[in-house]
């Protein structure tokens, strides 16, 4: 199986990086800095594009980079936030135009883009997954006072939406999953009961993300799995 995960060289994507192939597989891993699971030697292909999800370019050099390879599982991580957007001290009044205007690109807008640049790549494969990581802040009554990444990831539910009826002839699977907190500062590598003794069940393990990917791509192009809401248990924000 081929995966092109973008954003993938720390948190959720290095844990999706790791977790998701098995032996045999290839994984192409987008990102700004080099990624830490190139080292890993388990028997799959990683390969790094090294590419900013943030400039229109990105979609090129990322189609130049894979060619005319096949793509099975296309998962787009990437996702950026205000400045102090989590803490208490965020004030939409002091966002920058320039931040907002970014936070939609990054989240919304090339993922738009690095679809349709690389839709021929998912057409070759006999069952082609489109996996899109949003966020309980893109849910209705989500709560949360930041303006321009609540946007992104409504949109992103939205690209999602859409985007299915367009592939829907291709039998290409589009799913969009909103998780709330992770545990992200947990490496995939340390193990589920860390993550979640460390946040006491407030924040999602890396490891439960990976296995409800693993259970989406691994169905068959029958099955269409629209959208999926996971806050953690005991956080009461989500």
């Amino acid at each position: 199986m081929n995966f092109l995960i973008l954003g993938a060289s720390k948190g959720l994507g290095d844990a999706f990086a790791k977790g998701l192939p098995n032996k045999g597989d290839r994984v192409w891993i987008v990102s700004r800095s080099k990624p830490d699971s190139l080292k890993i030697n388990d028997g799959t292909q990683r390969v790094w594009i090294e590419a900013d999800l943030s400039l229109p370019s990105s979609s090129d050099i990322i189609a130049k980079a894979i060619n005319d390879e096949t793509i099975d599982v296309f998962l787009y991580n990437a996702g950026i936030w205000e400045k102090e957007g989590f803490q208490d001290s965020y004030d939409f009044k002091r966002d920058d135009p320039t931040d907002i205007a970014n936070i939609i690109n990054v989240n919304t807008t090339s993922a738009i883009t690095c679809i349709q640049k690389l839709l021929p790549n998912m057409k070759r494969s006999e069952n082609g997954k489109i996996v899109l990581v949003g966020s309980v802040n893109g849910l209705e009554n989500n709560g949360s006072k930041q303006v321009a990444y609540v946007a992104s990831k409504f949109g992103l539910r939205g690209v999602g939406h859409s985007l299915r009826e367009n592939l829907r002839e291709y039998r290409i699977g589009v799913t969009c999953i909103n998780p709330g907190n992770i545990a992200a500062a947990i490496p995939y590598e340390d193990g589920l009961e860390k993550a979640i003794s460390t946040y006491d069940g407030t924040r999602i393990p890396v490891q439960d993300m990976v296995s409800l990917v693993k259970c989406v791509v691994n169905l068959s192009n029958v099955s269409c799995v629209k959208e999926i809401d996971i806050p953690a248990m005991l956080d009461t924000d989500a």
